[in-house]
């Protein structure tokens, strides 16, 4: 019998609230169910406020794994605030060397982009919460068909162009707000040659017109190869006008190729991308 793949669920970000708890087993036997063997670290649960553990401790729960040549993929099951305090204490020299891919979203934006920007290792831009969301049967089929057998189906996405016709570069990006904590840090990927994923759960034209200054005083626009859009979920549902593809027009100008996604991003049912993979995107006819 084949021995199963070897799976660590862990949360650099906030703390999982206790209530959680029946969630968090559920997964653990989804993700068993699909021929993994998943392992929980040390810092999952709330200790003190929306902390796991210190940074220190949350840090060295996700090295102990990247250290682990038996795991496969990290998932990262947190969102929220806090994942960059951990970026000074990872050892991104054993990241490098090691075989395992960490996958997470939102706030975990942070660590894959630092890790990228540090070692040029793939993550992925997914929360594998979504195996037990409301679309969990068409995730489940999608995430075993990548996963255990290698098919695109996880990671093929409908995108439109909306500036341009086509764009090539390496993914960088992910939530819009955690990326640009990043900025001025170490840690802020190298944007040259690049394609810009940018999206969002929360905030509204206030915030994003600020995000999108703020990349456009720092040179990101003059940069970048091209801007992927995915969802932008409180926008869209209150239908904002401007919509978040008109900003990006106004701030990023009309030069700059853009493509739209309604795949990627923090809905239930959203596909994933590897942010470090050098992607192609073209207008279809």
């Amino acid at each position: 019998m084949k021995k199963p793949s070897k799976t660590a669920l862990i949360s650099c970000s906030n703390a999982q609230p206790r209530a959680n708890s029946e969630k968090l087993t559920v997964l653990k036997t989804t993700l068993s169910s699909l021929g993994l063997l998943p392992v929980f670290g040390d810092c999952i649960y709330e200790r003190e406020s929306v902390f796991s553990g210190t940074a220190k401790e949350r840090a060295e729960s996700l090295m102990s794994f990247y250290r682990d040549p038996e795991i496969r993929a990290i998932f990262d099951i947190s969102g929220g605030d806090i994942a960059n305090e951990i970026l000074p204490y990872l050892d991104y020299d054993v990241i490098a060397k090691s075989n395992a891919v960490f996958w997470g979203y939102s706030d975990l934006t942070t660590v894959i982009n630092a890790i990228f920007t540090k070692t040029g290792k793939q993550s992925v831009l997914y929360q594998v919460r979504n195996l037990i969301s409301l679309h969990a049967k068409e995730q489940k089929a999608n995430f075993s068909a990548s996963f255990l057998e290698g098919k695109p189906d996880l990671f093929s996405f409908h995108y439109e162009m909306i500036q341009k016709d086509s764009m090539e570069g390496t993914v960088v990006g992910g939530n819009i707000r955690c990326l640009l904590k990043l900025a001025g840090t170490p840690y802020w990927p190298d944007m040259n040659g690049k394609i810009l994923l940018l999206e969002s759960l929360g905030g509204l034209v206030p915030q994003m017109t600020a995000y999108l200054n703020q990349l456009k005083q720092m040179g990101v626009f003059e940069q970048i190869n091209g801007i992927l859009l995915g969802t932008f979920t409180k926008m869209e549902e209150e239908k904002t006008y401007p919509s978040m593809p008109e900003l990006v027009k106004r701030y990023a100008g009309k030069e700059l190729p853009i493509a739209k996604t309604n795949e990627i991003g923090h809905n239930t049912n959203a596909k994933a991308i590897v942010i470090g993979q050098k992607m192609n995107f073209t207008k279809f006819s």
